[in-house]
């Protein structure tokens, strides 16, 4: 046969899986990275800010463990403690990060920017609101406590922790899907501020749109932001902007604030019979 015929979706977006920490609340993704940082300082190893962040969007273990494998880090970690850190390292940091992410949690809340009228726009259209995290169940149940009383509830949350693997695998986005019962992935757009999370959309087969300015990729938090001087905050979202269309986000802006005009393009990009 000459010509092979495929069926391909031509509706409207049905859902929008959103991240925490970074894309819904905690302008630059505050709160695991100070944690991270003190949890390795307390083993003698001090690490940076940007150490700390590199790995950022996996489930918190991982996170940890990741850390661990930076050369620099590892490097460190050998002078100070005569050989290179292994699992039962890892196992004792992560049991030390846990209570002291648990504490602080609430001090790094507050919704970002534009958070709420976004979600009531996404509402008035119709689209379901899923959610992901690299933060475990027990975390994450004091992120929507907070998040509940400023008026952000999503229709369904999948932890790191509910699934065999974090991100980058796409099986968060996937429970999403089924506890929403939406279907195709096509018709679904993830938005986050991390790569690994922006990846997580890819390898579920959906629409991407990431954010750079108010997640980890700046790593700011919103006062410190507004302070600097314009051509920093240009060379900062330029270089935000790049490492995450290099990922392979379809769309980049600065927060979820900017996302509804990609929205808008998507569905039009959908009804030409186009995947992501």
């Amino acid at each position: 046969m000459t010509f092979r015929y495929q069926r391909s979706y031509r509706g409207k977006i049905r859902a929008v899986l959103l991240d925490w920490a970074g894309t819904t609340m905690d302008f630059g993704c505050m709160a695991p990275a100070v944690v991270f940082m003190d949890v390795f300082k307390k083993e003698g190893v001090p690490i940076t800010i940007e150490e700390a962040r590199a790995p950022m969007g996996a489930h918190k273990r991982i996170h940890i463990q990741r850390i661990t494998q930076l050369d620099s880090v590892c490097k460190r970690w050998s002078e100070k403690h005569g050989k290179a850190p292994g699992e039962a390292d890892v196992d004792r940091m992560f049991k030390a990060f846990v209570p002291l992410q648990l504490k602080c949690l609430s001090d790094y809340s507050e919704l970002i920017p534009g958070t709420l009228d976004i979600v009531a726009g996404l509402r008035k259209r119709g689209y379901k609101i899923g959610s992901t995290t690299g933060y475990n169940t027990e975390m994450m149940a004091i992120n929507q406590e907070d998040a509940a009383k400023q008026g952000y509830k999503p229709d369904s949350t999948v932890c790191a922790s509910d699934v065999p693997e974090g991100r980058p695998h796409p099986y968060m986005c996937l429970q999403n899907l089924i506890n929403l019962a939406i279907s195709p992935v096509e018709a679904c757009v993830k938005i986050d501020d991390t790569r690994p999370g922006v990846e997580e959309g890819l390898n579920g087969g959906m629409w991407t749109i990431g954010l750079a300015v108010s997640g980890n990729e700046v790593g700011l938090p919103l006062a410190q932001w507004k302070k600097l001087p314009k051509a920093e905050q240009e060379r900062a979202r330029q270089g935000a902007y790049t490492r995450m269309y290099q990922t392979g986000a379809h769309y980049v802006v600065d927060s979820i604030a900017d996302i509804m005009p990609c929205l808008d393009d998507i569905e039009t990009r959908l009804a030409h019979g186009e995947r992501p």
